[in-house]
C-alpha cells in the first residue's frame, strides 16, 4: 500500500509539472474575438523602426510594409494571371493511414469584404481550401489565431509575434516575424503532416512603386538554420527603397524540402502541378523557371503520435537599407537597423537561436502587464495602441534619429516631421523605452530650434542640413516639447541629458515672449496667434494653449532651479502664477474654459513663423476658432501635469467641473442623427465625444474638426478624468473606443486619425498612469502609486516590474534592469525614507509605510 501512495503522489507531481510547464510555454492572452469579428484584424507583426507584415484575423499573412513605406493591403504575387491573386500562403498536407492525403491552407474561411469582383473574389489565394472555423486571441505582441474544422482530425493554432522587451530597445528592434505553427493530431492514430511556406521574391515591387523582377531565391543550410534566401535580381536599382534582401527560414526538426521556384504555366497550372507535388508525399520536388517574382517554398514533413503536439516554427527576416527622407525620394537617410546587419540571412543567423530567451522576456513583460489589477479596458487600449511604434509609422535613420509620422496612410506617410503638437499626446514610448523618447527630444532641441528659440513643428530630413528649414512654430508643439524635455529628465535622472540642451530649452520658452509673439506682455497668458494640433491658429486666451503654457511655465521652472538658474526660475514662477490665477477668473464660465477671441486686426501683427496659412486670416473676424466651445481636450496641459507630477495648473474643482461638462455637452451615445461635416472615425449607432459642443453661442466657422471623432483627444479626456476621480467616466469612455475597434468593423490594433496607426492615440499608456497613480523621479530617486490594494505594473523606461498594494505596505518586484530608490510612496498615507538602494532584477523587497 505504501509504494502505491508512492506511486500515486510520483504520477500527482509529474501530472502537475506537465501542467505548469504547458502553461509556461502558453502565449498570454487579453482578449478573444469569435469569427464573426475576426475580419478586420491585422495585426503588425516587426521590430522598431523595421517595418511590419500583418497576422490577420484568419491567419494570413497581409499587408507586406517592410519596404520602408506603407502598404495596406499590400500582398505580393507570384508571376502569372493577376486573377488567380497567388499571395502569400502558408499550407499543410496531412495523411492519415490508409486513407488519400489532404492538403489545405493554414487560414480560416475569406471573409465576406473580398466576396465581389468583377473576376469574383478578390482574396488572396481564394480558391484554396482552408479551416472552417477561425477565432483570435491576442495579448500584443503575440497574436493566435485557433484553427478547427469537424472534417479535419487536426487542430492548428497559428501565432506570430516579435520581441518586444520595454528597456530593451535592440531586441525590440528585430526585422523579424516569428510564426508559430501548433498542431495537435486529435485522432487516436498518428498522422503525418507537413507545413509549407510560400512566398514570391517580391523585391523591387512595394506595392505602389517599382516593378517585377526576375530576382533570384537561393536554398540554404546553415548552422541549423534551413530556408530560402531571396535576393535582387541585377536589374533592381540598389539606391532604390525596394532594394534588399529577405529570407523564410526554419530551425524545426523534421524532413525539409523547398523548391526556389514553381514550375511555369499557363492559367492556374503553376498552382496545380504544384498542389500535386505536395500532396503527393509532403515533399517537395525542386524546379527551375525564368519568371519574375519566382515563388519560393520551404517545407517541414515530421509525424504527430494520437493526441501529440508539435510547434513548427518559420521565421521571416528582412533587410532594406535605403528609406527616403519623407517623401522625398531623392534623399536617402537610410535605416538604422539595416546598418546592423549584412543581409536578412544574416539577421537569421544572429537572432533565430535566441528567440526562445527574447519570447520567455517577451511573455514576463505581457504577463506580468495583464495579471495587474488594472482595468481590462485600460489594459487593452494600452497594450494594443503599443502596435503603433511597430509599425511604418516610426523609424530610425542610419545616423541614429528616432523620428515619426502623425499616422500611415494606405500607400505613404501622413503628416511628417514628427509633428510636435501631434506627439505631445504619446505616453508610451517614455515609459517603456526611455532611451528612444530621449532621443526624439534631442532632435526636436538640438536640430528643429534654431537660434531664436522657434521649434519647427514639422521636422525635416537630414536633420544637419535641413532640420530647422520647416519655419513654423505651434504653440501647444513647442510648450509640450518643453514638458517632455523635462518629463524624460525625470525619468532617466540623466543630468548630463539635462544639461546637454538646456540652452536651447530656455530659448523656446523665452520664444514666447518676443514682440508680435504669443505672450509679448510676458503675463503668463497666450494671446497671440497659436497655431495648434487642429490645424489654425487661434487668436486670443483660450484653455487648450494656455494650459500647456502654464505647463512649460512649470516644468522650465523646476529645470531652472534645479540648474541654479535661480532668475530664470523666478520668471517661470511668477509667469505661472499670474497665468493660472487670470485663466480661472477670465475663461472658467462656470461650467468649463472657453477661448476669450481677439482678432490680430492686422497681418503684420503677428511675429515671422506663427500663422500657416495666411490667405486663411481675416483680420477683423478671425476664422476657425473655438470661441465658446466645449474642446474634448481642453485639459490636455492638465493631464501631461499630473503625469509629470506638476500638481494643478489651475483650480482643482475647475477640472473637475470641465470633466463633467465635456461629458454633458460632447457625450453622444448614437451619432445616427449627428451632423459631422469632415471624416467619420465614428458614425452610426457608435458612442463616442465629439470634438466640440457649443451649447452657448458658436462661431459661424469653428476650428476645422469640431464636429469630428478622433481616438487620441478621447482618451485624453478620460485620463483626465480618472485623475480626478471620476474614474467609471474615464473607463466608459475608453470603452466607447474599443467597442468601435471590434474586429469587425474596425482593426483592434489600428487607432486612426489623420492616418492608421496614428501617433496621438498612444495617450492610452497614460491610462495605467492614471489608475495606478504612479510617479517615478530618477533625479529624487522616488516612487509613488495609489493606496488603493491591488497589483500594479509599473515601467519607467529603462526598468519595469510589479507593485502589489496591501494594508498601508507594498511589495515591490523588479523583473527587468535595476531600480534606484531613496523614497516610496503611497499616496494619501505617507512615505519612507531610507538610504539609497537598489534593487536589482528578479528582486523583492517589501516597504511598509
Amino acid at each position: 500500500m505504501r509504494n502505491l501512495k508512492h506511486i500515486h503522489q510520483f504520477i500527482i507531481a509529474v501530472l502537475v509539472f506537465t501542467y505548469v510547464n504547458a502553461q509556461e510555454n502558453q502565449w498570454p492572452v487579453l482578449k478573444h474575438y469569435d469569427q464573426a469579428h475576426t475580419d478586420r484584424i491585422a495585426m503588425p507583426v516587426g521590430g522598431i523602426g523595421t517595418g511590419t507584415v500583418s497576422l490577420t484575423g484568419r491567419g494570413a499573412l497581409e499587408d507586406w510594409e517592410i519596404m520602408s513605406r506603407p502598404a495596406k493591403g499590400f500582398n505580393p504575387k507570384y508571376a502569372g494571371v493577376a486573377v488567380i491573386n497567388r499571395a502569400p500562403f502558408f499550407s499543410i498536407y496531412y495523411k492519415e493511414a490508409e486513407k488519400e492525403a489532404k492538403a489545405l491552407l493554414l487560414e480560416g474561411p475569406v471573409p465576406a469584404k473580398y466576396d465581389e469582383g468583377f473576376y469574383g473574389s478578390k482574396a488572396p489565394n481564394h480558391g484554396l481550401p482552408r479551416f472552417s472555423e477561425a477565432t483570435f486571441q491576442t495579448a500584443y505582441p503575440f497574436g493566435q489565431v485557433l484553427l478547427k474544422d469537424k472534417e479535419v482530425p487536426l487542430q492548428v493554432t497559428v501565432g506570430a509575434f516579435n520581441p518586444l522587451i520595454p528597456g530593451n530597445v535592440d531586441d525590440s528592434s528585430l526585422p523579424m516575424a516569428v510564426l508559430s505553427y501548433k498542431v495537435k493530431n486529435t485522432s487516436s492514430k498518428p498522422i503525418t503532416i507537413s507545413l509549407a511556406g510560400n512566398i514570391p521574391n517580391f523585391i523591387g515591387f512595394d506595392g505602389t512603386n517599382g516593378k517585377a523582377y526576375q530576382n533570384i531565391n537561393t536554398y540554404k543550410s546553415e548552422n541549423g538554420i534551413k530556408g530560402i534566401h531571396y535576393t535582387a535580381g541585377k536589374d533592381v536599382d540598389k539606391e532604390s527603397m525596394q532594394y534588399g534582401s529577405f529570407s523564410l527560414t526554419t530551425n524545426s526538426t523534421g524532413e525539409i524540402s523547398y523548391r526556389t521556384a514553381w514550375q511555369p504555366g499557363e492559367w492556374g497550372n503553376s498552382t496545380l502541378e504544384f498542389w500535386d507535388d505536395y500532396t503527393d508525399d509532403g515533399l517537395l520536388e525542386e524546379r527551375t523557371s525564368a519568371q519574375k517574382n519566382n515563388m519560393g517554398t520551404l517545407a517541414v514533413k515530421t509525424t504527430l503520435a494520437p493526441n501529440q503536439e508539435k510547434d513548427i516554427r518559420f521565421y521571416i527576416t528582412w533587410h532594406f537599407p535605403n528609406r527616403a527622407a519623407w517623401r522625398n525620394n531623392k534623399e536617402n537617410v537610410g535605416n538604422f537597423y539595416a546598418t546592423q546587419f549584412k543581409d536578412s540571412w544574416e539577421v537569421a543567423q544572429k537572432h533565430v537561436a535566441r528567440i526562445p530567451e527574447l519570447e520567455q522576456k517577451t511573455k514576463t513583460f505581457v504577463k506580468a502587464f495583464i495579471s495587474s489589477d488594472t482595468p481590462e479596458i485600460i489594459k487593452e487600449a494600452a497594450l494594443f495602441n503599443l502596435a503603433h511604434f511597430r509599425t511604418q509609422l516610426a523609424f530610425k535613420t542610419k545616423s541614429g534619429y528616432y523620428l515619426g509620422w502623425e499616422g500611415i496612410k494606405d500607400n505613404e506617410g501622413s503628416g511628417d516631421g514628427t509633428c510636435t503638437h501631434v506627439w505631445n499626446y504619446e505616453q508610451t514610448i517614455p515609459f517603456l523605452f526611455g532611451d528612444v523618447a530621449k532621443n526624439m527630444r534631442e532632435v526636436e532641441f538640438q536640430y528643429a530650434t534654431n537660434e531664436q528659440g522657434l521649434m519647427s513643428y514639422r521636422i525635416h530630413l537630414p536633420l544637419k542640413t535641413k532640420g530647422t528649414n520647416f519655419g513654423l512654430a505651434a504653440a501647444d508643439g513647442q510648450m509640450g516639447s518643453i514638458m517632455k524635455y523635462y518629463r524624460e529628465w525625470q525619468l532617466s535622472g540623466d543630468d548630463e541629458f539635462l544639461k546637454k540642451n538646456w540652452s536651447n530649452v530656455k530659448k523656446a520658452m523665452e520664444f514666447c515672449w518676443i514682440p508680435k509673439g504669443w505672450d509679448p506682455d510676458k503675463d503668463g497668458v497666450m494671446e497671440g496667434s497659436q497655431h495648434n494640433t487642429m490645424d489654425v491658429e487661434y487668436y486670443g486666451p483660450n484653455p487648450q494653449m494656455g494650459l500647456w503654457y502654464l505647463g512649460a511655465l512649470r516644468a522650465t521652472q523646476e529645470m531652472a532651479s534645479y540648474l541654479g538658474d535661480r532668475k530664470f526660475a523666478k520668471t517661470c514662477k511668477s509667469l505661472y502664477n499670474n497665468g493660472s490665477a487670470w485663466i480661472d477668473e477670465n475663461l472658467f464660465n462656470g461650467e468649463y474654459y472657453v477661448q476669450e477671441i481677439v482678432p490680430p486686426m492686422h497681418i503684420d501683427s503677428i511675429a515671422k513663423g506663427l500663422i500657416r496659412v495666411k490667405r486663411r486670416l481675416v483680420a477683423d473676424d478671425p476664422q476657425y476658432q473655438l470661441g465658446e466651445g466645449v474642446l474634448v481636450d481642453q485639459l490636455v496641459g492638465q493631464v501631461m501635469a499630473h503625469i509629470l507630477d506638476l500638481g494643478y495648473l489651475v483650480d482643482k474643482e475647475n477640472i473637475k467641473k470641465t470633466n463633467e461638462s465635456i461629458l454633458k455637452y460632447n457625450y453622444r451615445d448614437n451619432l445616427m442623427k449627428h451632423p459631422n461635416f469632415m471624416r467619420s472615425y465614428a458614425y452610426g449607432n457608435e458612442s463616442a465625444l465629439l470634438m466640440a459642443a457649443y451649447p452657448n453661442k458658436r462661431p459661424k466657422q469653428p476650428f476645422p474638426y469640431f464636429t469630428e471623432v478622433m481616438t487620441g483627444f478621447e482618451h485624453t479626456a478620460a485620463v483626465a478624468m480618472i485623475y480626478e476621480g471620476q474614474e467609471a467616466d474615464g473607463l466608459k469612455t475608453i470603452q466607447d473606443i474599443r467597442n468601435r475597434y471590434d474586429g469587425k468593423k474596425r482593426n483592434p490594433f489600428n487607432e486612426a486619425e489623420f492616418g492608421h496607426h496614428y501617433a496621438r492615440s498612444m495617450m492610452a499608456w497614460a491610462g495605467v498612469l492614471a489608475t495606478s497613480g504612479f510617479h517615478y523621479s530618477g533625479v529624487e530617486k522616488s516612487m509613488r502609486f495609489t493606496a488603493k490594494p491591488g497589483k500594479y505594473f509599473w515601467s519607467n523606461g529603462y526598468s519595469w516590474g510589479t507593485c502589489e498594494v496591501e494594508n498601508n505596505k507594498a511589495t515591490l518586484t523588479v523583473l527587468h534592469g535595476q531600480l534606484k530608490l531613496k523614497t516610496f510612496e503611497l499616496e494619501g498615507v505617507g512615505e519612507k525614507k531610507f538610504r539609497e538602494k537598489t534593487i536589482q532584477k528578479n528582486e523583492s523587497v517589501t516597504i511598509k509605510i
